[in-house]
């Protein structure tokens, strides 16, 4: 792995990501393995012209010994300077980019209920800037970066296993093209093209259904906005926060959703891998649920407040993104759900509603947004997904089959 080219990445991380402004400080989270990484990361942010770069770095070997050795009530009471180090980005209007490169099995053999106990508590702790994120009024961006545990997992009888993932990182991410910057330009015309077309639509629920025994009507919240991957962030600057990203999204109605979805990719969540998971919904909400693997933490996520067993976002995409025709199972969420259509347990995205990121909470729910203190994406795009599109009339619009866009 190049120095170089981890700059080129940072350039267009901190330009097409968060669109880093002159002047604007800039604040990465990035777990410690990869410090070197975060440096250079740092630097080209003061090239650019940020006011002030800082890191806040996380330790996956530190976290899993505080699951072996403290209580769950200890883990639960989350410290407020861990708060304020969030709230802190909101206040100084900062851009914020997380480097990721998690092991999914980081926290495999503990506990799952103090996992999941300490999920929780995480996520209402944390609720002011998730907050932010969600209502764009941060501007923020989602990367990974190759780490050696997780480059271990996907690639287990490589020589060079790191080498092997940051090569695969940098096709998903473009960073192979002459010209990154262009690639996602185009890129992001034809998945903004798609969005414009549902919108045009106004559909009133989606229809999924695939041999898996996916059978699943999702209605759509009442003036919902399809988004792709460029939005326009509360200072009106626009900004990617995924990358990569294939997705088309919007909010379903947390009381219209009915039948059955099973998973096509494993979720991985706080360190296990959940698998094989099947949920079947009634008016909105999950009124049964199983698991192969990971049950318990699966309930642990359906159970962290009374809006974690509703849906936030459906996602459209293709199975001809450069994801899936990788073939690589990521083991990672920015990257699978990339690679298949998903849906999100939890929270919906208030700017997937017209005029949502000014409506209070009571509006938002009223027009069928759904509100928690979690955002969970797990997929379920499968090889012959087929996905149509309902009008209010019954009318009906094939939008894809086998997997693929047919729009």
């Amino acid at each position: 792995m190049k120095t170089e080219e981890f700059k080129k990445y940072a350039q267009l991380v901190l330009k097409k990501g968060v669109n880093l402004q002159k002047g604007q400080s800039v604040f990465f989270n990035c777990p410690v393995e990869r410090a070197d990484v975060a440096r250079i990361f740092v630097k080209e942010a003061y090239a650019l012209g940020a006011a002030y770069a800082k890191v806040l770095y996380n330790d996956e070997k530190l976290d899993r010994l505080s699951y072996e050795y403290a209580d769950t009530k200890t883990l639960c009471d989350i410290f407020p300077s861990a708060v304020l180090a969030k709230d802190e980005i909101v206040q100084k209007g900062a851009a914020y980019v997380s480097l990721i490169a998690e092991d999914p099995n980081a926290l495999k053999g503990l506990d799952e209920e103090k996992i999941a106990a300490v999920s929780k508590a995480r996520a209402a702790a944390f609720q002011n800037f998730q907050g932010a994120v969600m209502t764009n009024r941060i501007r923020w961006c989602v990367a990974a970066i190759p780490g050696k545990e997780w480059a271990k997992a996907l690639f287990p009888s490589s020589d060079e296993p790191e080498e092997a993932l940051w090569n695969a990182i940098k096709k998903t991410v473009r960073l192979d093209s002459s010209d990154p910057e262009k690639a996602w330009r185009e890129h992001i015309d034809v998945l903004n093209a798609r969005a414009a077309f549902l919108n045009g639509k106004s559909f009133a629920a989606l229809h999924f259904t695939a041999s898996c025994g996916t059978d699943l009507t999702v209605g759509l919240a009442d003036g919902h906005v399809w988004l792709a991957a460029e939005e326009t962030a509360a200072d009106g600057v626009r900004f990617i926060a995924n990358l990569p990203t294939e997705e088309i999204f919007t909010a379903p109605h947390r009381e219209k959703v009915n039948g059955t979805v099973k998973n096509a990719l494993p979720l991985v969540e706080d360190g296990n891998v959940i698998d094989g998971f099947t949920l079947e919904f009634k008016n909105g909400e999950v009124v049964s649920y199983s698991a192969e693997k990971g049950e318990k933490v699966l309930q642990g996520i359906l159970s962290s407040d009374a809006g974690a067993n509703r849906i936030g976002e459906v996602a459209l995409i293709g199975k001809n993104s450069p994801i899936a025709k990788s073939g690589l199972l990521f083991l990672n969420t920015l990257f699978d759900e990339n690679a298949s259509c998903h849906l999100a347990l939890g929270k919906a995205y208030p700017t997937t509603l017209r005029g949502g990121d000014a409506m209070q909470k009571d509006a938002l729910l009223a027009a069928g947004a759904n509100d928690s203190s979690i955002h969970v994406d797990f997929m379920i795009g499968t090889d012959d997904l087929r996905v149509t599109g309902i009008l209010a009339d019954g009318k009906e619009t094939l939008l894809m089959e086998n997997g693929n866009w047919v729009i």
